[in-house]
């Protein structure tokens, strides 16, 4: 039973129902014949003996019959008794021989001889003190005929019925199981192409297998998102990690070829230190984002004061307090995650001091206009030229490559985008070469939609 398809059990179990079903319908209708059967004799005794009532008379002390009077019709023995209850007139049937007393007016059920007979009496008063007892008898016919006629009819028609409740039963599970069929063999095909980005047809309506199938679909894109963030994950970490493993690599092997003097082992591992620090905030980088990328490292909004988030962050950064210019900064709330938002600041203060002229500073404001918070960082850099400001925003790239060491790993940026996006706004970049840059951040001033 456990190897059989869902729509051969759920044939089973229909036709089980429906030989349940056949079964409870033939017991009532046996039950319900049988009442027949006893109601109709009973009537046709009552019918036949009245009948024969208003042909019976006693005139004189002597009974009187009537020409239409009949001892025998449609199955009934009609017999007259005195009213000492001596038979005078009819011939009682040789399998009854019961000694019935007589009840005026009431049909009952008496067995006799092996079989079962109505009886029936009434009285026939005559004068003051005398009359005459009429009595019915009638054999109950036997119910069983009729039963064995309708158990023969439904030994010969129950069969060809649960076959044509199979054949149904299981067209009608096959036709309904049809969408689930196609869910599956395009999973399947899925599975086997390994293509994510494929989906699965969505049935018409809203029933089960139209949900089942947009709850595939969901599933493909979470899966989908998931592979390309590991993907992308995996390609970044291979290609970011490679040159500063290969700096740490050449320093041993230098050191461990060349005699080196205590100075020249300690700016050794001052390199190596430098490089590793590089790999933990370059790996730190890419997790973060990847996780920003899956959804699994959600925003955490509440409302919040930028202009003392914006303080709070320049007072406790690595910035030269002088070259960090706030400008006058009004309180101002917004629904941010404050822990993303402390680090998009980070990333675009210290963009701008990295790519800002020697000595030269950067300028943060902040305002509102409309139904948007603008927060700006602005620097008087080497700026970026206009065929490069789309790319700034994409991971790893770099506007000037020759800086080295202490150019960063170019994520910054592509974190400060994706932070902003989390956030349900985004990033405008305004900057001309040899003059500077300015990021602005737009953010909507009305709280989130739960």
């Amino acid at each position: 039973m456990k190897k059989l398809s869902a729509k051969v059990k759920i044939t089973i179990w229909y036709l089980l129902l429906m030989g349940l079903m056949a079964g409870l319908m033939l017991a009532f209708l046996l039950l319900i014949s049988g009442s027949v059967y006893q109601q109709n004799a009973m009537s046709q005794l009552d019918q036949t003996l009245r009948s024969n009532l208003t042909q019976v008379s006693l005139t004189d002390g002597s009974l009187t019959l009537a020409e239409e009077f009949q001892f025998y019709q449609n199955g009934v023995y009609t017999l007259v008794y005195s009213q000492n209850e001596a038979l005078l007139a009819g011939q009682v049937p040789v399998a009854f021989t019961a000694q019935e007393p007589f009840q005026n007016g009431l049909t009952r059920l008496v067995e006799s001889g092996g079989s079962q007979y109505y009886v029936l009496d009434f009285w026939v008063p005559s004068g003051w003190d005398g009359g005459l007892w009429v009595r019915g008898l009638l054999e109950a016919p036997e119910g069983a005929q009729g039963s064995s006629g309708l158990l023969w009819a439904a030994a010969l028609s129950l069969p060809l019925f649960l076959l044509l409740a199979a054949v149904g039963g299981y067209w009608i599970a096959r036709r309904a199981f049809r969408p689930l069929d196609h869910i599956t063999a395009t999973a399947d095909a899925i599975s086997q192409a390994s293509d994510l980005s494929a989906r699965v047809e969505v049935p018409s309506g809203s029933n089960e297998f139209a949900r089942l199938a947009a709850t595939f679909n969901q599933m493909f894109a979470r899966l989908e998102r998931s592979f390309e963030a590991e993907t992308q994950f995996t390609a970044d970490a291979s290609h970011e990690l490679r040159t500063p493993v290969a700096v740490i690599k050449s320093a041993c092997e230098y050191a461990e070829t060349y005699g080196e003097t205590p100075e020249e082992q300690r700016e050794t591992l001052a390199m190596i230190h430098r490089q590793a620090d590089k790999m933990s905030q370059l790996i730190d980088q890419l997790l973060r984002i990847t996780r920003l990328d899956q959804g699994t490292e959600a925003a955490r909004r509440e409302e919040t004061d930028l202009a003392e988030l914006v303080r709070q962050v320049c007072d406790e950064g690595p910035w030269p307090a002088d070259r960090l210019v706030r400008n006058d900064l009004q309180p101002l709330a917004a629904w941010v995650d404050r822990t993303l938002m402390t680090r998009l600041l980070q990333n675009l203060i210290d963009n701008g001091f990295k790519y800002g002229r020697p000595q030269g500073k950067v300028w943060i404001t902040l305002g509102q206009e409309g139904e948007e918070v603008l927060l700006t960082v602005a620097d008087d850099g080497i700026g970026i030229p206009p065929d490069q400001q789309e790319k700034v925003w994409q991971r790893f790239y770099q506007a000037d490559p020759a800086r080295g060491e202490h150019s960063g790993a170019g994520l910054g940026l592509a974190m400060v985008q994706k932070i902003a996006q989390v956030h349900g706004g985004f990033m405008v970049l305004e900057s001309t070469p040899g003059r500077g840059s300015s990021f602005t951040l737009h953010l909507p001033a009305h709280p989130p939609t739960p």
